[in-house]
């Protein structure tokens, strides 16, 4: 059975995002207010049905595909391309291929215990932990 995915996560780091960017000839505008952005994941899994919403005080992006079919992601405002794009589940792993106009794209997301890990290209890694309220860790902690 695949990772279930669903819930909220919020990224607690972002290593060698500046490189990443730089790497995919994104404009310098784009790449500063990027790097001061620390995007949640909102992500709803029913079966191979996703919703992944990245979510930020600067923009919003919503993918939504079923694992294993190909479908046309329309990157308008994160990189401004169009590709074609495939997730497929490589065993509780989840990867992406995107072909379009700039090759070797795409991303790798699994979970490890409490963490979420995202990986774009060799270097830039992303790790997100589950949305916990502050009224949850004062419960929980009243509770020991």
């Amino acid at each position: 059975m695949p990772a279930d995915f669903n819930g909220y996560w919020k990224m607690v780091s972002n290593d060698n995002f500046e490189e990443y960017l730089k790497a995919l000839d994104v404009n310098v505008a784009v790449r500063k207010i990027a790097n001061l952005l620390k995007p949640d994941k909102e992500i709803l899994q029913n079966g191979d049905h996703m919703i992944i919403k990245t979510l930020s005080t600067f923009r919003n992006y919503i993918m939504e595909f079923d694992v294993g079919k190909e479908f046309e992601e329309d990157l308008a405002g994160v990189d401004d391309r169009k590709c074609m794009t495939t997730v497929s589940w490589d065993g509780d792993k989840l990867l992406c291929v995107q072909n379009g106009e700039k090759e070797g794209r795409g991303w790798t997301q699994w979970i490890e215990g409490d963490e979420m890990h995202l990986l774009t290209g060799p270097e830039r890694r992303c790790l997100f932990f589950p949305h916990v309220s502050l009224y949850s860790i004062l419960t929980l902690s009243s509770m020991k």
